[in-house]
């Protein structure tokens, strides 16, 4: 059991005083009153449902709905994407699931509640709550090679240590004037944890936005009045650099969910006049190491967290680590505290901030009615541009285009592959398997023929 999960209650704000800005949203401070008022009067309105789907993309009414559900003592469901088959796959599983959101209801057959307007409401002296630690915050998902989404328990105990570690580790804790500002969605655990849960228990303060767009981002950061931190990936961090011509200085820039070279670790630094941490991490286990990738190749794990192999398979324990967990990689082991990257896996991918399998991934592709055989492919990444994933398929009697929309409806919008070639047959071995030197061949010509 995580060293956390000893103590009896693990309060829900941190380091925060009542009258001091916990978060700023559209332009306005909220205070850590405010946002405790706002808990406890949405927590009074909740249903009496045992799990929660949170749709919120404004990221302060995401940290509100899921401290309500947790003084309910509901579950918070963080599944990989929104697509109608998971949704109805969670319903099935989950019995009870409801839905809150703060935009449009996408899921009909799903209990769903708009957020509420709790403007409203007084704000009294307000006792901060305590929670168990041992009580089950979340459930966040992964997907697993049978293209089924492979749950993981977090309990309040094991991430709220993890968000106070983190916070001491990039050098912010109780930097209470220090704004952060996400480019990835709080339901990902790389957002949720660095954007949501290290503002609650780190003492530094939530922006409420999720900007997407290099100007939207540049905008964002400019109108920040105090210190500001960017926690973003790889993909966002290149667009950013690429496309705005004036950016503002920053405290830190924190990068996660993809490997990012040693270039564009050194440019952001100089562009920003920052440091960069890269953050190594999975969601079974959460964050695990960082490094200054812009000056070393060597991860060092969050304190508590101690490596160890157990044949070709490295594995990560202790601290916020749930028991003992297998990293999706090939490791080089310095110490039981240090290691280097050797190269993902092959069938695991990161895009955009999210993160599956090319197992799962053909899982949807060859169940869709009429494809005889397909497969998912990335290209190797060129210098200075982002590799898009591309798709082969065997359906005689079916277009590109039937095979898009069908995959719309089975995973997220990231993972669509651009472009979809239509073939005869993949170029399989005697054993049935796909080397990747014959799908890299098959991928050239395919685009010569396309591009002819």
């Amino acid at each position: 059991m995580p060293a956390a999960q000893i103590m009896q209650t693990v309060p829900l704000l941190r380091l925060h005083q009542p009258d001091s800005v916990f978060a700023i949203q559209n332009g306005n401070a909220i205070t850590a009153r405010r946002f405790l008022t706002d808990v406890l009067s949405l927590a009074e309105k909740l249903p009496e449902h045992p799990f929660v789907l949170n749709l919120c993309t404004d990221r302060y009414r995401f940290v509100v709905v899921f401290s309500a559900a947790m003084l309910r003592n509901q579950i918070t469901l963080l599944p990989p994407n929104q697509t109608p088959d998971l949704i109805c796959r969670l319903r099935q599983h989950y019995p009870g699931l409801y839905c809150l959101t703060d935009g449009q209801n996408e899921n009909p057959d799903l209990k769903t509640i708009s957020y509420p307007d709790l403007s409203a409401s007084a704000l009294p002296e307000v006792a901060i709550p305590e929670i168990p630690a041992a009580q089950v915050a979340a459930i966040v998902f992964t997907s697993g090679s049978t293209g089924e989404p492979l749950p993981n328990e977090k309990t309040w105990g094991a991430i709220s240590q993890s968000a106070t570690v983190e916070a001491k580790r990039l050098g912010i804790f109780n930097q209470g004037d220090l704004t952060l500002i996400g480019t990835v969605p709080a339901q990902h655990m790389y957002g949720f944890e660095s954007t949501a849960l290290i503002a609650m228990q780190g003492g530094v303060i939530l922006h409420a936005a999720k900007p997407f767009f290099p100007a939207d981002i540049s905008t964002i950061l400019g109108q920040i009045p105090g210190p500001r931190a960017l926690v973003t990936t790889p993909v966002h961090l290149r667009a950013l650099i690429a496309n705005s011509a004036a950016l503002p200085k920053l405290e830190l820039i924190v990068c996660a969910t993809a490997p990012l070279s040693r270039e564009l670790a050194l440019q952001a630094e100089e562009v920003f006049g920052a440091q960069l941490l890269e953050i190594y991490g999975f969601t079974e286990a959460g964050q695990v190491a960082t490094r200054r990738t812009a000056i070393t190749d060597e991860w060092q794990t969050f304190d508590g967290l101690v490596l160890h192999q157990e044949g070709d398979t490295t594995i990560v324990s202790g601290g916020h680590v749930n028991g003992k967990q297998a990293l999706g990689d090939v490791v080089e082991l310095h110490s039981g505290t240090t290691f280097l990257l050797r190269g993902r896996t092959a069938d695991l991918i990161n895009i955009a901030g999210k993160r599956t399998s090319l197992a799962s991934l053909n899982h949807h592709l060859v169940s869709i009615d009429g494809v005889q055989d397909g497969a998912f492919f990335m290209p190797e990444e060129k210098s200075g541009e982002t590799s898009r994933l591309a798709a082969f398929v065997v359906a005689p009697g079916l277009s590109a285009s039937d095979i898009m929309s069908a995959l719309r409806l089975r995973i997220d919008a990231v993972f669509l592959p651009r472009p979809i070639h239509m073939v005869d047959s993949l170029p399989r071995n005697s054993t049935g398997k796909l080397p990747r030197a014959n799908m890299e061949n098959l991928f050239r010509e395919t685009s010569k023929e396309r591009n002819h």
